[in-house]
């Protein structure tokens, strides 16, 4: 067993009337994920339930075989889009369904967890003081910036920074991110939905989750964060401490 402490939270927000949010914590602390479902009231809860529950099963049934972690989340990611593809075949009316992803796993036999990741939901580390986006958003304002055509700071209120350039729910996913995480004692992960991070920068981030050592309270408070600046969108968190 990987020694790690863990907490999750999510939220509706003060706009929506639903969460078509979702996140799983493995009770070992084995694999953590959160979802963000987007496609209208019922498709988005949809997606992101059925990526999750996809996800889960798939990792649960093929976690002692010796597949190497980077196939296993290539595999069990692949099986979620699939899902969802196949629930939007059977439910035209949730044809437009989708939702993002990030997964962080922990098995003993591997030197350091993993992560995958698609769409622009996040993963972050804290080490010390200093704060790190682990992923890569898959988005058009995140391909901009990397281009420099758009300023970081102007990328906060541009109207297309939710434009997604890739998600689970498609025919032509070809991006999912997998990564080995670098992590030390001490260290704490985050992951999150984008209902954090268009509230909050990453250093109100770092200093709610540097400022809290327990888990529950610190996801608790950075929700509530969110919230008390604006609350636009559901908001959902995972702290692990490594």
């Amino acid at each position: 067993m990987v020694d790690v402490v863990f907490s999750g939270l999510s939220d509706p927000g003060l706009l929506r009337s639903s969460n078509q949010d979702d996140y799983y914590i493995d009770p070992e602390g084995r694999f953590f994920m959160v979802a963000d479902g987007m496609g209208g009231y019922a498709g988005g809860e949809e997606a992101s339930r059925l990526a999750t529950a996809a996800i889960k099963a798939y990792l649960n049934e093929h976690w002692h075989s010796e597949t190497a972690m980077v196939v296993l989340l290539e595999r069990a990611l692949y099986q979620a889009n699939n899902a969802i593809l196949e629930d939007q075949r059977q439910h035209p009316e949730r044809a437009d369904m989708g939702t993002t992803i990030v997964v962080v796993t922990f098995r003993s036999r591997d030197s350091q967890p993993w992560c995958a990741h698609v769409g622009d939901s996040r993963l972050y580390r804290l080490r010390g003081d200093d704060l790190e986006q682990i992923t890569e958003d898959h988005t058009w304002i995140a391909k901009a910036i990397r281009a420099g055509e758009v300023s970081p700071d102007h990328s906060r209120s541009h109207p297309w920074r939710h434009v997604l350039s890739q998600c689970l729910g498609r025919d032509d996913l070809d991006e999912i991110d997998i990564q080995p995480i670098q992590v030390q004692t001490g260290d704490r992960l985050l992951l999150c939905s984008d209902g954090l991070t268009e509230e909050l920068t990453d250093s109100l981030i770092a200093s709610h989750l540097t400022s809290i050592p327990a888990c529950e309270a610190a996801a608790a408070a950075l929700v509530s964060s969110a919230k008390q600046r604006g609350g636009r969108d559901n908001i959902t968190v995972v702290v692990v401490n490594y």
